[in-house]
């Protein structure tokens, strides 16, 4: 498989995270933006303090860790496959979840951006995009996640925002409007899942959450 990448100038940003986490990006304009992923935290910080008391804080950073280097890893592979560059993959765990979803990432092609920074004076948000490109011929924001099990869709709200702000972030900087999301999920022993959306259908709630967390950080 040869993908076919097309060429964009790429942004000047620069991203700063502070000691608590938060990520911001400071534009070439001179404004200072957090971060999409920052943003949605905000909303999940009681799940997640709920959770960690449930399992306790031992085992609660041993899954976030691991969670956190199966992610990583598995964008670096699909970054390099992507990029029609040689792989070696020498973890078992990492090659089954790669070859569970090759077969959606071959039906990517003309790539406009991967791990690029965008940013939006509309949305006053920033962040760093997975990858834009055609997804069985549509322009999509495709985001790549790894989980433990499977997940309903009423679970993964912020993932569609997500993506929704980037679409919104890519549109107003290079004025090409990408339509549709692509949630492409490698599942740990299970099938990969694959969710497919229209922007517009989380625009009303990515402004809401963008509002109230505005908001929380004035108090």
């Amino acid at each position: 498989m040869n993908f076919n990448h097309v060429k964009v100038p790429e942004l000047k940003l620069e991203k700063v995270t502070l000691e608590d986490g938060k990520r911001y990006y400071l534009t070439p304009e001179g404004k200072k933006y957090p971060s999409v992923t920052t943003m949605l935290s905000y909303f999940s910080k009681d799940t997640i303090l709920e959770w960690r008391k449930r399992v306790g804080a031992e085992e609660a950073n041993r899954i976030s860790r691991q969670a956190s280097t199966r992610g990583t890893k598995l964008h670096t592979i699909v970054e390099k496959y992507l990029n029609n560059e040689d792989m070696a993959i020498d973890n078992p765990l990492q090659l089954e979840l790669f070859k569970s979803i090759m077969p959606y990432l071959n039906n990517i092609d003309n790539i406009h951006l991967q791990e690029k920074y965008l940013y939006s004076n509309h949305l006053r948000l920033a962040g760093t995009v997975d990858c834009i490109a055609e997804y069985n011929g549509k322009l999509n924001v495709i985001d790549f996640k790894t989980s433990s099990k499977p997940k309903r869709e009423d679970w993964i709200e912020s993932y569609f925002v997500q993506a929704a702000a980037y679409a919104i972030m890519y549109e107003e900087r290079y004025k090409i409007p990408v339509p549709r999301i692509a949630i492409i999920i490698a599942v740990e022993n299970d099938y990969p899942q694959v969710f497919q959306k229209k922007r517009d259908e989380f625009v009303p709630r990515l402004l809401q959450m963008r509002d109230e967390y505005e908001r929380s950080t004035k108090d």
